[in-house]
C-alpha cells in the first residue's frame, strides 16, 4: 500500500506549485515522506483515506494536462453544429472523449511508464528521479501544444521572466498556458466544422422563403439533411481521426 500511495504521489508530481510550493520543495517533501517510512506505518484506514484523497486530483490532471479539453469541446460543438441539443447525451460525448484522449496520450504515457513508473515500483530509481523522468515527457507534450502567445501572457500575468530552456519551464505556468491554447485550438476546429452546416441552414432557409413557406421552421428541414450528410461521409469516424491526428 505504501508503494501504491507513493506511485499516486508521482501522478501528483506532474502538477506542482498547485499550492504555491516550488517544484524543488515539493519533490524534496515527497522524497522525505517516502524515505521516512511514514506511509508504511500508517493505519490501513488512514492509508485508504490518503489514497482516495490523492485519487481525487486525477480528474483535474486529466482535464488540465491531456488532450481531453480539446476533444470534448470539439465534440460538444459538433453536436450544436448539427442542431442536436441533447443527442448524443453528455455521457456519450465524455466517454468518447476519454477513449480518444487515451489513444492520443498513449505514446506519452508509455514513456512515463517505462522510464518512471516501472523503475520506481521495482526500486530501480528513487521518487525524485521518477518525478523528473515522468515529468519531462508530460512537459514535452504540453509545450508542443502550447502557443507562445499564451505562455507569454501567463508569464506576464505572473510577472516572471521567460525560461531559457524547456527544462526550466514550470508546470504552474505551463498548465494554464496549455489550457488557453487548447481552448483556442478547439474553437478554431469548431469554427471549421460549423461552416458546412451553416451553409446548409442558409440554403434551406433561402429555398423555403423562395417557395413562400415562411411559416415552416427551416430547422425542421435542415436537421434531417445535416444528419443524413454527416452519416454519409462517416462524420464521427472522420472527426475522431482528425482530432487524434491534430496532436501529432
Amino acid at each position: 500500500m505504501g508503494k501504491m500511495i507513493s506511485f499516486l504521489f508521482i501522478l501528483l508530481g506532474f502538477f506542482p506549485q498547485a499550492y504555491a510550493v516550488t517544484e524543488s520543495t515539493q519533490t524534496s517533501l515527497l522524497q522525505e515522506v517516502t524515505n521516512s517510512g511514514l506511509l508504511d506505518s500508517l493505519a490501513p484506514e488512514l492509508k485508504t483515506v490518503l489514497t482516495l484523497t490523492v485519487l481525487s486530483f486525477i480528474p483535474v490532471m486529466l482535464i488540465a494536462m491531456t488532450a481531453f479539453t480539446r476533444i470534448v469541446i470539439v465534440l460538444s460543438m459538433l453536436r450544436h453544429a448539427l442542431g442536436l441539443q441533447q443527442t448524443p447525451p453528455n455521457i456519450i460525448i465524455i466517454t468518447l472523449s476519454l477513449f480518444l484522449t487515451f489513444y492520443t496520450m498513449l505514446p506519452v504515457w508509455e514513456k512515463v511508464e517505462n522510464e518512471a513508473v516501472r523503475p520506481y515500483v521495482s526500486d530501480t530509481i528513487n521518487l525524485e528521479t521518477a518525478l523528473d523522468n515522468g515529468g519531462k515527457h508530460m512537459k514535452a507534450f504540453m509545450v508542443s501544444q502550447t502557443r507562445e502567445e499564451d505562455f507569454s501572457a501567463i508569464l506576464e500575468m505572473a510577472k516572471k521572466e521567460p525560461p531559457k530552456s524547456i527544462e526550466e519551464v514550470s508546470f504552474s505556468y505551463l498548465v494554464p498556458a496549455f489550457l488557453l491554447s487548447e481552448l483556442t485550438t478547439a474553437f478554431k476546429i469548431a469554427f471549421v466544422i460549423f461552416i458546412p452546416f451553416l451553409l446548409i441552414d442558409l440554403v434551406v432557409a433561402s429555398v423555403l422563403m423562395s417557395l413562400g413557406m415562411i411559416m415552416l421552421p427551416p430547422i425542421s428541414i435542415a436537421l434531417p439533411i445535416k444528419v443524413m450528410l454527416f452519416v454519409l461521409i462517416d462524420g464521427w469516424s472522420l472527426i475522431s481521426q482528425s482530432l487524434v491526428s491534430s496532436f501529432t
